[in-house]
């Protein structure tokens, strides 16, 4: 018997952008403080092998809200296409939720729902592409900006890049606090009668790195972890002015790095504080998941920004809180390999909803109460990102443990052993010793590739391609033409 729409669970879904996965006081970085963050873990399940399986925005929050992976959606990197498949919140909202967005969506056409019944919607500070900044630009008009596209570049930082400096408008305007204030806003004004879905998706730590002066002055004087630098890594040693600041390779003079790296920190802090505010709001009977789209390289191996799969780029945190009556053990730290695809199912497993077909992800109710198997391995994959580096697109597989990674382009292997080297400085390809373990990760690949029309795999050997992967099927081709056609704008408009 389906069990009543009354007694079926709350759901928060609480997301940040560009969060590594070590990057939690909980999980032992040496400086990082986030104390709300801690106690939902403490209160709740942590996992530590938690991925992004494509780390990049677009990719990772179609992943995310469909449970299935970037094959099975079609994007495999910040491509602006439309989302045809269900979605999280639309198969909720089908089931009696009342769902609501606040922030960050980043999906095209914008201010198309995809499923949410009202959104509090801007996908940054910086708004969308073409500088579109939502209902948060709204608030900053309500607040006296007549030009709050302006107003809101005013410090001079841009939105991917390494500089950063605190923020220079009062604390209650920043995007972090809007989407918190938005979030509190549904709260108030839900009908009570039935179960609801918040997703308070906060843009930062992604840049611009601006976080309030209290939470800069937190960081700015500290001492603070180097990056990690390696042999197998390392382009250059010396920093050369003219590097544009968004570049992906970055090498920084150590004061600019720590400039870079305090505003990261902070940024998490400030969030975290706004966590706790909407954590003592919430009803007792909710489910609380916390995780990220995907990681920050921040300085580490000579990178910036994401698309790695190195772990501060791929691995990202991810916590779960049970209502108590659901009767899930609490405190629990599981070193299985989970990845945002997991996230749709365990929703709609806990509210008692069917899930569509085509979900690639899993419930994680039968992992947290021990009942069913779970998963070996991760397959991850992103296509090259423009430019003229070949090594930008990649696959690879984890368990958490080890990470086998292949690039297309060039047909260069990597190997890392995370259990003894977790900051990936030793780059085993080459050892002999390792061969076996990398052949088996190898014919892994092999089979997951067989069937790309890509041609990754030839005469049963892994095929090094120029090809980027086939990134849209015809239908979501013929579905952005559409929609193109009806909103009465251009293709260029979308990229």
């Amino acid at each position: 018997m389906p069990t009543p729409l009354t007694d079926r669970p709350n759901i928060v879904l609480i997301t940040t952008d560009q969060q590594r996965g070590d990057c939690l006081g909980i999980d032992g970085h040496p400086v990082v403080e986030t104390p709300y963050l801690d106690e939902l873990a403490a209160r709740g399940v942590r996992f530590r092998s938690a991925y992004s399986a494509c780390p990049q925005c677009v990719p990772a929050r179609r992943t995310l809200l469909t449970g299935r992976t970037p094959e099975g959606h079609g994007v495999f990197n910040n491509s602006w296409m439309p989302l045809l498949d269900p979605t999280l919140p639309e198969c909720l909202t089908a089931a009696g939720y009342h769902t609501h967005l606040a922030g960050k969506l980043h999906f095209w056409p914008r201010r198309k729902l995809y499923g949410f019944m009202s959104a509090d919607w801007s996908d940054g500070p910086y708004g969308s592409l073409d500088g579109t900044l939502g209902d948060y630009g709204l608030f900053l008009r309500e607040n006296g900006f007549t030009h709050p596209e302006r107003a809101v570049r005013d410090h001079g930082v841009p939105v991917n890049g390494w500089k950063a400096r605190p923020w220079h408008l009062d604390e209650r305007l920043h995007f972090t606090n809007w989407v918190t204030q938005k979030s509190l806003d549904f709260l108030d004004r839900r009908d009570p009668t039935v179960p609801f879905f918040l997703n308070a998706s906060y843009f930062h730590p992604h840049g611009p790195l601006t976080p309030p002066a209290a939470y800069w002055e937190m960081y700015i004087d500290r001492d603070l972890p180097a990056p990690i630098t390696a042999e197998w890594s390392t382009e250059q040693t010396e920093r050369h002015a003219g590097l544009p600041l968004e570049s992906w390779r970055t090498v920084l003079t150590p004061e600019q790095m720590h400039r870079f790296r305090a505003g990261y920190y902070a940024s998490i802090t400030h969030i975290d504080d706004q966590i706790g505010v909407l954590l003592k709001a919430l009803p007792e009977n909710t489910i609380v998941i916390f995780t990220s789209d995907h990681g920050e390289m921040l300085g580490d191996h000579q990178w910036i920004r994401k698309t790695r799969a190195l772990e501060a780029s791929a691995r990202i945190p991810f916590i779960v809180r049970f209502p108590k009556t659901m009767g899930i053990e609490a405190g629990q730290v599981r070193d299985e390999v989970v990845e945002l695809m997991d996230i749709m199912p365990t929703c709609l497993d806990a509210a008692g909803v069917t899930v569509p077909g085509g979900v690639d992800g899993s419930s994680l109710l039968g992992l947290v109460r021990r009942t069913t198997p779970w998963r070996e391995f991760l397959h991850g994959e992103i296509a090259r990102q423009g430019g003229t580096d070949p090594a930008t697109g990649m696959q690879y597989l984890t368990d958490g443990k080890q990470k086998y990674v292949w690039e297309p382009q060039t047909g260069r292997e990597y190997f890392f052993d995370l259990e003894n080297d977790p900051t990936e400085s030793h780059e085993l390809s080459g050892d002999p010793d390792r061969a076996g373990q990398i052949a088996e990760w190898r014919e892994r690949l092999v089979a997951r590739l067989r069937d790309r029309a890509e041609g990754f795999v030839k005469d049963g050997r892994l095929n090094p391609v120029a090809r980027q992967p086939v990134l849209f099927a015809q239908r979501i081709i013929d579905a952005k033409r559409d929609w193109s056609r009806t909103l009465g704008i251009t293709e260029s408009d979308t990229l």
